[in-house]
């Protein structure tokens, strides 16, 4: 029968015997990184302390004879360890109370008749105003400001068709004055607001059909920037497809000056580097905004899987609502939906095409290889 040595803390031995569901020495290399990234995936444990502690734990690093890991906060607990109270491992993690905090905001934001200001935001989740700013913008990839106009802009597209007044969707999306709206209408409906209502009826939209190295191009504009650039072998098909976008609004071919933009819309996407330096009037829920948002910040020749993309935008669980997004995109090339490919690499489904998917990534990689010294 064994005994304790003098001074020594009982049971230390079976503290730290080791789990083997766990590699030690990736766990360790987690710890030495104060990676937060695992944090949830092991815990550890300090025999000499006789606590256990998450990955990211800023606490001074132990002696590695001294630690063990563990597969739960439960199996910690019964190995005779007590959490920590500087990382509090067995609370929510800093990156899920953020994370709540900011849902917690977004609700707020999208359910309020008038947008809360960031000091109510940043109070109701118990931090700075600067400090909140900051967290939901690395988080959801937009500022509060922002993110909720674009819930007003999304409630704008919602209430206007079928209204029977104009002046009440002003309130009803949120806007506290009238001046305010027509002030936004412009942008965000890429028409006025009574146009808007009616489905596009008289809303003026001109279209040219050129060609380019992909096949037949169409690019179609309203008053506010480019609203398509559409992909195929057939131009009356190209044509056929915007008018279904559009089908109450005035379509009609453009004239030589927008034979012109069309002229830049070819050169950029023979050559997507070069950046189009045209306004885009991109129309689409807040969910598609934040998805074409992330595609635009894409480098030509670079690709992302849809789960990394997912990822970026702060929701990765929603892959397939970040594919449902990318397929509703009508802005080719300009919104770089050709660069979200398959986990594994592979090209996965395009709206005008995987060749033309193909086509598209082997000039931007070529074009890349040819600017490189």
């Amino acid at each position: 029968m064994s005994h304790t040595p003098p001074g020594a803390a009982p049971e230390k031995s079976m503290r730290r015997a080791p789990q083997t569901s766990l590699d030690p020495d990736a766990c360790w290399a987690a710890v030495l990184a104060r990676d937060a990234s695992r944090d949830g995936d092991f815990y550890y444990s300090v025999a000499s302390t006789g606590v256990y502690c998450r990955p990211s734990c800023a606490a001074r690093r132990a002696n590695r004879k001294n630690v063990a890991f563990h597969t739960s906060c439960a199996a910690a607990k019964a190995a005779g360890f007590r959490p920590c109270k500087r990382c509090k491992p067995d609370a929510p993690s800093l990156a899920a109370r953020h994370s709540s905090a900011v849902a917690h905001a977004c609700r707020s934001i999208e359910t309020a008749t008038e947008a809360p200001s960031l000091a109510q935001l940043a109070a109701a989740a118990t931090l700075s105003p600067h400090h909140f700013h900051r967290i939901f913008k690395a988080i959801t990839g937009l500022t509060p400001k922002t993110y909720a106009l674009a819930c007003r802009r999304q409630r704008m597209r919602e209430l206007l068709p079928g209204s029977p007044s104009v002046t009440r969707t002003i309130f009803d999306a949120g806007f506290n004055s009238s001046g305010r709206f027509y002030a936004e209408a412009g942008s965000t409906l890429g028409m006025i607001p009574a146009k808007f209502s009616s489905g596009g009826t008289d809303a003026a939209i001109a279209y040219t059909v050129g060609e380019c190295f992909l096949g037949q191009i169409l690019v179609a504009a309203t008053a506010i920037g480019i609203c398509a650039i559409l992909l195929g072998d057939d131009a009356a098909e190209l044509v056929a497809d915007l008018s279904a976008r559009f089908p109450n609004a005035t379509i009609a071919r453009g004239d030589l000056g927008f034979e012109r933009t069309t002229a830049e819309v070819i050169a950029f996407v023979e050559a997507p580097a070069t950046g189009l330096g045209l306004p885009l009037d991109i129309r689409g829920t807040v969910f598609q905004h934040k998805v074409w948002q992330a595609l635009r910040e894409i480098p030509p020749g670079q690709t992302l899987s849809y789960a990394s993309l997912a990822d970026r935008i702060g929701r990765p669980g929603a892959v397939r609502a970040v594919a449902g997004a990318c397929a509703a995109n009508a802005i080719a090339v300009a919104i770089p939906c050709h660069r979200i490919v398959k986990s594994d690499g592979a090209l996965s489904g395009y709206r005008w095409g995987v060749a033309r998917k193909r086509a598209l990534l082997d000039r931007e990689a070529t074009l890349n290889r040819r600017k490189k010294p």
